[in-house]
């Protein structure tokens, strides 16, 4: 969604206007369309999503995620008072809280459900290894 609020916001710059820019270097390899980055320029790949099979591990990394993602839109909204684009990324924002929320109540049912007496919280179903070695 933020890669196409820029394409909104870049479509229609004259050469002149993107010459000498930031985003001049975006320009010559993607004109103005919609090419998913980091800020850094890093294209966006599989390696964002993380996945150990643990539900415990998931849910953190599930909370880290959406963590991150709150504080680019706090950033970005930082850097704009156009209300068109304010709009959308405070909406953004505000979803990322709310999963963050949710992924917090996923991960305490899941402790809970947990074996008490297990001090690390760890799935006592994952490691199944055998013990006799």
């Amino acid at each position: 969604m933020v890669a196409t609020m820029v394409h909104q916001l870049t479509r229609d710059l004259t050469i002149d206007q993107i010459k000498g820019t930031p985003f001049e270097a975006y320009y010559v390899d993607h004109t103005a369309a919609v090419w998913p980055q980091a800020a850094g320029g890093i294209p966006f790949n599989a390696c964002e999503f993380q996945c150990k099979g643990d539900s415990i591990t998931d849910l953190v990394e599930d909370m880290a995620a959406e963590q991150k993602a709150r504080t680019v839109y706090d950033n970005l909204i930082r850097l704009t008072d156009d209300p068109e684009v304010l709009d959308p990324l405070k909406f953004l924002r505000e979803r990322e809280i709310v999963h963050f929320q949710r992924f917090g109540e996923a991960l305490s049912q899941v402790q809970d459900d947990l074996n008490s007496k297990n001090f690390y919280a760890y799935n006592p179903q994952f490691d199944k290894c055998d013990k006799k070695r």
